[in-house]
């Protein structure tokens, strides 16, 4: 049966199409530009995106089970269109957030509004939930160039990122294999980490000393909300305040599900270390 893989010219659809292709499954991709997402030979492609939901009843036919990206403002009209078309399970692209989230004003439900939608919807459902991913730390690239400072709040916020391709791996066995119906699986990477140690990190894969600066909230709200709007600016503040006073600790979800070690943040920084030269 045809899987469909939303976003999947997105950071962690476009590697579980890889994935999904590696294993021999049915892949029908979603993409708001077929010619541009240079998807493997064999891919059945579905021009759409989940926030034009006039495309969907055409992506959904025949389909029995979805990986849906996380896109809360559209979830309602996606849950219509996959009850419509007969679509039995769902794989959720959620986040580690969700549980806190759930505990607090439906306004600020992101993560958990898909989730909730979902199940109340009736699909087979299983819940990924990610912490924050490595590739955020791409974000320093400018300032590492420019003058070997990374320049952030927080530096004693312990953290677990994970890479995205263990997140993609996670997900195809989870597509594959129906044993994990009905679970919330938070995964991570293999290490609690600062900041500050990534950037020594990133130093030594690219063969040269870094420092990091701490900033003060209000220094970096000034600095985010324009890039990124105040209001997300203030959760990823929040966030960072919430692993300065509680220290994260690695989920072993990768090894359990896939069989092999999660990525650690070292190895991570020599394979990107062409990013920040």
């Amino acid at each position: 049966m045809t899987i469909l893989v939303t976003g999947a010219t997105g950071s962690v659809g476009r590697l579980l199409v890889d994935e999904l292709v590696e294993a021999g499954a049915p892949v029908r991709a979603l993409t708001n530009n077929p010619a541009k997402a240079a998807l493997p030979a064999g891919v059945e492609v579905a021009q759409g995106y989940l926030g034009r939901p006039s495309t969907l009843p055409d992506a959904l036919k025949g389909i029995d089970t979805v990986y849906l990206a996380p896109l809360p403002a559209k979830v309602d009209e996606f849950v219509a269109c996959a009850l419509e078309a007969g679509v039995r399970r769902v794989v959720v692209l959620s986040g580690e957030p969700a549980e806190y989230e759930a505990q607090g004003d439906p306004a600020g439900w992101h993560y958990y509004k898909v989730e909730r939608a979902i199940e109340e919807a009736g699909f087979e459902w299983t819940h990924l939930r990610p912490g924050q991913f490595m590739n955020n730390t791409l974000d320093w690239a400018e300032m590492i160039k420019t003058d070997g400072v990374v320049r952030a709040p927080y530096p004693e916020a312990v953290q677990t990122p994970i890479d995205l391709g263990d997140i993609a791996a996670v997900a195809r066995v989870v597509l594959l294999d129906e044993s994990y119906t009905g679970r919330k699986l938070t995964m991570s990477g293999p290490e609690a980490i600062t900041q500050p140690e990534e950037v020594e990190l990133i130093g030594a894969a690219i063969g040269r000393p870094l420092r990091f600066e701490e900033l003060s909230r209000e220094e970096a709200l000034a600095a985010w909300a324009p890039v990124m709007g105040e209001g997300s600016a203030e959760w990823l503040l929040d966030g960072f305040r919430m692993m300065s006073e509680y220290r994260m600790t690695p989920e072993s979800t990768v090894l359990e599900v896939t069989g092999r070690p999660a990525l650690p943040y070292r190895e991570w920084a020599v394979r990107n270390a062409a990013a920040f030269i």
